[in-house]
């Protein structure tokens, strides 16, 4: 397979974001095992994080490349160095980051003139990227980063505008055309699907539909039998060319590959894998939310207090520095926390090693915000979910995770507000973490979420779904070529 394969090649642009960059890394990983030539184009401050993921990739990691292209900060408006968008400083500079992942247009179709891909598989947030694909004649490919259920409830409500026949914020109404008779209020979607005004973000949302909707198809990082009537929804009724062929992150399949997908974590691997190599199995409550959501002190401090009224062993991440040598506590928690959980709790400051804890025989639930890597990474390990999104299409995964799959609960959150994340009181975090690890229905749950662990591992191996997808497009982009 790999010498029929072996002269395609295929340019990756990931938008310019870890949890972008994590699942192309492990796409490009899946293209160069079939043989094919993948190079990742990034900007010179990401090239070590992608150099280095892929150096742990072994055999895999053979037919990648990596080339780099300068991020022009000043142009765009941006401080030095801000080339991720988790190092921007602050979020009301997104449009300026976008402006300067656009200038990336130029040097980008050098590298196309000079090298010939035969494909370019680019984030939806790289709507340009249509224009310079059109210009060599080969077929761009959109990543959303994203599944085939939130695709689908995005576009039926984009379509549609459901939110427009109802009278408050708060009353719910059913997305049209999507199978399942899914519920959303308005308050749950994000603030550009029912802006009419013309704004520079809203504007360039349209941009990004548009170049999706002209692209040659779609790649998920999903599989077929996660969410098949949703994928047969988003081909044959909304009429898209696509293909799953997920989940990517099984590319990973040692201890140092998983440890190392993400940035640096800020805890060894060993030593985490120790803590809970000593608790009893699903007895660990994991609790994370992702690279950009950023909570108040008070609502971190509610969540300290629900996981300590819960009585449950947890591990929890959290997006803050470790404490300064010297200082007493930090305001965000309790006063004396630390010290009460000290057997039972492990809190993890900064990146963690998320593949191996959700993998981990002793972690029993995840509390998530439901980013789309999160929600596929916890289905693979078999564990179901406390669902607590905050913005992007959360609100839309928060809905297969706990009515449409039945293998999560939510925490209560009803409202969408982009990166603080709506506050949630101290006992509805107690009430969610013991229904997921003792209610009536946990039982039914585990059950389900751990066939689902089975059908997408089954997918990606010789002859699963998702194997068969990626060679069917592998083949059809050979036929493409020039």
């Amino acid at each position: 397979m790999g010498s029929e394969y072996h002269t395609l090649h295929i340019f990756f642009v990931p938008f310019l974001a870890h949890g972008h960059m994590i699942p192309t890394i492990d796409m490009a990983k899946l293209f160069a095992e079939r043989g094919v030539k993948a190079t990742i184009i990034t900007t010179p401050l990401n090239e070590p994080f992608i150099s280095k993921v892929i150096g742990k990739a072994k055999t895999s990691g053979k037919g990648i490349h990596v080339q780099t292209i300068e991020f022009p900060c000043v142009q765009a408006g941006l401080p030095q160095g801000c080339e991720n968008v988790d190092s921007i400083p602050s979020p009301d500079l997104f449009l300026a980051f976008i402006k300067g992942c656009r200038l990336l247009q130029e040097p980008l179709e050098l590298l196309m003139f000079e090298q010939r891909p035969d494909c370019v598989v680019a984030d939806i947030f790289f709507p340009w990227v249509n224009d310079s694909a059109a210009k060599f004649g080969i077929p761009r490919l959109v990543f959303h980063g994203t599944g085939f259920f939130p695709l689908c409830a995005i576009e039926c409500t984009r379509l549609y505008k459901p939110y427009k026949n109802v009278s408050s914020d708060s009353e719910p109404f059913v997305i049209p055309n999507l199978p399942g008779e899914i519920k959303m209020t308005r308050m749950q979607l994000s603030h550009h699907i029912m802006n009419n005004e013309r704004t520079d973000f809203t504007g360039f949302m349209r941009e990004a539909k548009e170049s999706e909707l002209r692209s040659y198809g779609v790649v998920v990082n999903s599989f077929y039998e996660l969410e098949k009537v949703y994928a047969d929804h988003f081909r044959k009724e909304l009429g898209r060319k696509a293909w799953h062929i997920g989940p990517v992150s099984i590319c990973n399949r040692d201890t140092e590959q998983k440890a190392h997908r993400g940035k640096e974590a800020s805890i060894d691997e060993y030593e985490c894998l120790k803590w809970l190599d000593a608790k009893q199995p699903n007895s660990v409550v994991y609790v994370c939310f992702g690279t950009m959501t950023n909570f108040s002190d008070s609502q971190l401090k509610y969540i300290a207090m629900g996981l300590e009224a819960s009585g449950q062993l947890f591990i929890w991440v959290v997006m803050r520095k470790s404490k300064k040598e010297g200082e007493e506590g930090e305001e965000w928690l309790p006063e004396g926390f630390e010290k009460r959980i000290e057997n039972r709790g492990l809190i993890i400051r900064g990146w963690a090693p998320q593949v191996l804890i959700l993998e981990h025989e002793a972690v029993g639930a995840f509390v998530t915000h439901c980013g789309w890597n999160s929600t596929l990474e916890a289905v693979t390990a078999g564990v179901p979910m406390v669902t607590w999104p905050v913005a992007a299409e959360q609100f839309y995964n928060e809905k297969l995770v706990t009515e449409v799959l039945k293998i999560g609960v939510p925490v209560g959150v009803k409202k969408w507000v982009r990166i603080e994340g709506d506050s949630i009181t101290w006992d509805m975090v107690e009430k969610a973490v013991k229904r997921i690890m003792a209610g009536d229905d946990v039982d039914e749950m585990g059950n389900k979420v751990k066939v689902l662990s089975q059908l997408a591992r089954h997918a990606v191996e010789e002859r699963g779904s998702s194997y068969l997808d990626l060679n069917a497009l592998i083949k059809e982009l050979r036929s493409q070529r020039h």
